[in-house]
């Protein structure tokens, strides 16, 4: 493997997390300063092409200016109440998010696997309240390969190995079948028990999974002839990512519950929201479900703001474009020229390469450590899958600069 040179700088801060820090992450050996905008600069001044973007949460660019007004603005005046007391920008922001996606109700919280367990507890009450599961025998349908955090519950409903081992026992009530797969949709929603079922309509964490054209809208037939909510985990696929407000527009329905998260703030605050009609959200009261932090002014301004940036700036419009770009470069000077990227797959600009390596992915790790070495920051995702989701503020010049260090750094090996 490519040997992990470090400058003295950044060395004395990697020392610091590995003395004081859990090691639960192995970062790419980096050590970041500054952001604006689609770059990133380190401790020793090199400048890069962000080609993560916090996991699509900074989508609207490093330290957007306008949102971090926002959060300046606001954190003058009032930072946090609880939800002990009301304030004054909650209830503005909650008009905002539910017109702005065209729902009846939000529940705010912070981060997204807090939308994700919010979810699942919305469901739940909703099957036992509204559809009459009996008690604790309420069902919800995950598939193989999802990702939505690393709380008990979630790793739950995973099938990643490296997610569940040694953390077990597992929460009960979840069954997990084949993604993009209608069949076995089908048959597990007979189950009268099934409340919800929840999905992803890409799977980031798996490698830019991209399902059938048509299996999301197909699945929500399937739910909705059978009484089951359909939950969009778009925590990493909303908010213009994919080219579409959210990537359930690919397909034109509305899921019955929506979670978003990441890029609400931009990257600025952990802000995370679960959208609902009144028959499901309504199902729970006061007292049933909460955060000291979740609905704060602070993230209430900040995603507001947010939220304008991405409809005033026209980044899905952008993402759509800078996509059809990307991967059209990448498959005729990557795919059918180089021995090791087999496939290249995503949509709008959450996109993908697969390489030919073993799967520990010595390969993939070498190239993105390559690609630090040439100003431009991506990581590998299972071994062998290279993930490129930039800011969506980049331009085309930007994307296709971006393209040619991908290709050289890949070609180079």
């Amino acid at each position: 493997m490519i040997q992990e040179k470090t400058t003295a700088a950044s060395a004395k801060y990697m020392e610091l997390e590995d003395k004081y820090g859990a090691h639960n992450y192995h970062p790419l050996p980096v050590v970041l300063t500054r952001g604006e905008g689609v770059n990133v600069w380190d401790a020793d001044g090199k400048q890069y092409f962000d080609f993560l973007s916090a996991y699509s949460a900074v989508n609207q660019g490093h330290c957007h200016p306008r949102i971090l007004n926002a959060l300046q603005e606001q954190s003058k005046k009032l930072t946090l109440t609880s939800r002990a007391f009301y304030n004054d920008v909650l209830g503005p922001y909650e008009k905002f998010i539910t017109n702005y996606f065209g729902y009846d109700k939000v529940l705010p919280m912070n981060t997204g696997v807090e939308g994700g367990e919010t979810a699942v507890k919305l469901c739940r009450k909703w099957g036992y309240e509204v559809k009459g599961i009996p008690t604790n025998q309420a069902k919800i349908i995950f598939v193989t390969g999802n990702f939505w955090g690393r709380t008990l519950a979630a790793i739950s409903s995973s099938s990643d190995p490296s997610s569940t081992k040694g953390f077990g026992p597992y929460m009960p009530g979840y069954e997990l079948i084949p993604y993009n797969n209608l069949e076995a949709l089908e048959e597990a929603v007979k189950d009268p028990n099934v409340a919800g079922f929840m999905v992803e309509p890409i799977q980031g964490e798996a490698g830019v999974v991209v399902p059938d054209e048509g299996y999301l809208s197909k699945a929500y037939e399937i739910c909705r002839k059978n009484n089951v909510l359909f939950i969009a985990d778009e925590v990493q696929t909303g908010i213009a990512r994919t080219g579409k407000l959210v990537c359930c527009d690919h397909e034109n329905f509305k899921p019955d519950i929506l979670i978003l998260g990441k890029a609400l703030s931009g990257g600025v605050f952990p802000v995370s929201a679960v959208l609902a009609r009144d028959e499901i959200m309504l199902a729970i009261k006061p007292g049933e479900h909460g955060s000291t932090f979740g609905g704060n002014p602070l993230a209430c301004a900040v995603a507001m703001e947010a939220l304008k940036v991405v409809e005033d700036e026209k980044l899905s419009e952008n993402a759509e474009k800078l996509g059809i770009v990307f991967r059209d470069y990448m498959q005729k000077q990557l795919v059918d020229k180089s021995d090791y990227v087999t496939l290249t797959r995503g949509k709008g600009l959450l996109n993908a390469v697969v390489i030919d390596d073993d799967e520990d992915g010595h390969v993939a790790w070498d190239i993105c450590m390559k690609l630090r070495d040439n100003g431009l920051l991506a990581k590998p995702t299972h071994g062998n899958i290279i993930r490129f989701a930039p800011p969506l503020v980049i331009t085309e010049s930007q994307l296709l600069e971006c393209c040619s260090i991908i290709e050289k750094t890949i070609l180079s090996f």
